[in-house]
């Protein structure tokens, strides 16, 4: 122990008790995530989420979602509106404690509302605290309420402004730029992803979103309208609208079990790939938990009782697992816990123990009923469930073929890996470079002391359209599993992957920048989300983004990214500038491509992140499956450039 004379300045008075809103503002990513893209968004969320659990508790049916030209949010809906009498302990108006106090809502009383989103979220006072300024109207009590704030402060007390016979809250916010550094600009896509999950959640309700910063060909300002009528099965024939059904109509069902309420809808088609998306209170629960656990019990539980019943396992000569039952499923599991317990690493994982049992019987009771009164739809889903079995059968000697290979199990690396000198896995990582060409150019110019260079031949292997055991005999993805060291599989998960071994913690994927660098990227990260969705949910995956050009006069010279970075770069240079193309990464000697691609000092790396689920699987499957007219469509409007010969 040091003595106290060393450090004179560190004093009973050094220690900062930080409380409410200047925590928030103080640590700002222990609130909502982080201070990028996903950070900024989740602001808008949070504010929506009340409104939602508005809705929930039967009082609001409209919410509507704007981005400013300013890029500030304005959200309203035609709740009851947030009260504005005095709150007898703070002594000021219960609107003013709402949007100043961590944790105060009406939420918290289970009189107002039973269930609510929000409970697992910061509330709108954390908004508040993170906005430059807030502005709070609430239509109430037959008068027009107002409170402004600044960096969850407010200016004056609330006070009323008007009459009004209205009915609702109204809140305007915009981010502080001196939290979100990185990024302020809203993305109207990603608000519409969570508007549109959110009407399919809450069938009934309406949600408008528009911009009002882009206009359309007719000059209006760009806007959509998200409402469901039947919530579930409209949400599953969404994400499915890419695949081909292998029976008539979506399974589901509404209703209450152990006074939990619990929906649920899924559909059999005929891709590979298990599809389930559980959601608790509106919140996507990507680590799943007891709902899901739930749902997957009364699932096989059910279907294996029906198919021994029915005779056609008889010929089978091996045991069906719990997998068999789930390839080709795509599935949304919804529930309302009024205290949800969350665990995991993202706290996105349902801990309740109740659900799994409540959910397990809704799914029994339901799926029991469909397959009594739907006798030729329950013989194809078992026929389905057969073939899973046999290609899983397949697929078990090809996995172990690739964990005879791997390091754990002995064997050796593969042939082409050129691997690091490091032993530490979190400060390794390993690119997957498109090409022998510009895999020995990545070689001569990496740093070997952390740096491994796997090259890919060609095009590897489009997992959405394959097979289970045609995926794991691919040498390419052989080599990927190897490089890792990562375990595969098990007789429950197929799929299940063991990241304890994993032998680096960047998984860089570095592909040229043209068409055919982008379709390769798309085939890798296909994969990866398929068969490796841990290394994605776990951050350990990143796209290189290697230059287009090198603009040169003279001895001076510098790269760009991107047209109009060139346009700059070749003005401020002047007359008699010259610009190289890189078509590909081979066209760059090692030197430049450590200097702008490679070297952690100076290179933009992207990491792969999944934001949503539902709608992450239903653009793979769109622009990786077999149906042409979506994909040319998505391509048409999104591209910069393509070659549309689907």
């Amino acid at each position: 122990m040091s003595e106290a004379s060393q450090n004179p300045g560190y004093s009973a008075d050094s220690i900062q008790a930080l409380e409410g809103m200047e925590h928030v503002r103080m640590r700002p990513s222990m609130y909502i995530g982080d201070l990028g893209v996903r950070g900024l968004h989740h602001l808008v969320y949070e504010v929506v989420d009340n409104s939602i659990d508005e809705a929930l508790a039967g009082h609001c049916d409209t919410i509507t979602v704007i981005i400013n030209e300013d890029n500030s949010i304005t959200t309203e809906d035609n709740g009851r509106g947030i009260p504005v009498g005095m709150h007898k302990k703070e002594g000021v108006s219960a609107l003013e404690v709402v949007m100043t106090k961590i944790g105060a809502g009406g939420k918290f009383d289970k009189d107002s509302y039973k269930v609510s989103g929000g409970l697992h979220g910061v509330g709108v006072s954390c908004v508040n605290a993170l906005s430059e300024q807030l502005k709070a109207t609430v239509y109430r009590d037959g008068k027009k309420w107002e409170q402004t704030y600044e960096r969850g402060k407010p200016l004056a007390p609330v006070e009323a402004v008007g009459d009004s016979d209205l009915n609702g809250t109204v809140v305007t916010f915009k981010p502080d730029p001196q939290i979100f550094q990185q990024v302020l600009e809203y993305n109207y896509d990603t608000l519409a992803q969570r508007m549109r999950e959110l009407s399919f959640l809450n069938k009934g309700i309406t949600i408008k979103l528009s911009d009002k910063r882009r206009k359309d060909e007719d000059g209006n300002f760009i806007q959509e309208i998200f409402h469901s009528n039947e919530g579930l099965n409209e949400y599953i024939r969404f994400l499915d609208s890419n695949r081909d059904a292998i029976i008539q109509e979506v399974i589901s069902m509404e209703g209450e079990k152990n006074g939990i309420p619990v929906e649920v809808a899924m559909i059999y088609n005929t891709s590979f790939n298990e599809n389930l998306h559980s959601y608790v209170n509106n919140i996507n629960t990507h680590e799943g938990g007891t709902h899901l656990s739930g749902f997957r019990r009364g699932l096989t539980t059910t279907l294996k009782k029906y198919a021994d019943a029915s005779g056609l396992l008889d010929k089978l000569k091996f045991e069906i697992a719990g997998d068999d039952f789930r390839e080709g499923l795509t599935a949304i599991v919804s529930v309302k816990v009024a205290e949800p317990q969350f665990e995991g690493q993202t706290k996105t994982k349902l801990g309740n123990r109740e659900v799994s049992a409540a959910v397990s019987q809704s799914v029994s009771e339901m799926l029991e009923n469909y397959l009594e009164e739907h006798p030729n739809d329950a013989k194809i889903i078992v026929q389905k469930v057969i073939l899973a079995a046999q290609a899983r059968h397949a697929a078990r000697k090809a996995r172990e073929m690739v964990q005879r290979k791997t390091v754990m199990t002995g064997g050796g690396l593969p042939g082409k890996l050129s691997d690091c000198s490091e032993q530490d896995p979190s400060l390794c990582e390993v690119f997957l470079v498109e090409g022998d060409s510009a895999g020995g150019t990545a070689k001569q110019g990496r740093d070997r002391n952390f740096q491994a260079i796997l090259p890919l031949r060609g095009k590897i292997l489009n997992v959405e359209k394959a097979m289970q055991h045609k995926v794991f005999e691919n040498e390419e993805i052989r080599n990927i599993y190897t490089a890792l060291g990562v375990t595969i599989g098990t007789e429950e998960d197929s799929k299940a992957l063991n990241l304890e071994k994993l032998r680096y913690h960047k998984i860089v994927i570095m592909c040229d920048a043209d068409v055919d660098g982008s379709h390769i990227s798309t085939l890798i990260l296909t994969f990866l989300f398929r068969y490796m969705k841990e290394l994605i949910e776990s951050g350990y995956v990143y796209i290189a983004t290697p230059p287009l050009y090198l603009v040169k006069k003279g001895a001076k010279k510098s790269y760009a990214w991107d047209d109009d970075q060139r346009d700059r770069l070749q003005q401020e240079f002047g007359s008699g500038s010259s610009i190289q193309r890189y078509k590909g990464l081979g066209e760059m000697n090692a030197e430049q491509l450590w200097d702008t691609t490679m070297n952690p000092e100076m290179r933009t790396l992207r990491r792969v992140t999944i934001d949503n689920g539902g709608e992450a699987d239903r653009i793979f499957s769109m622009l990786m499956g077999d149906e042409v007219p979506p994909r040319r469509e998505f391509i048409e409007k999104n591209a910069i450039y393509a070659n549309i010969d689907a």
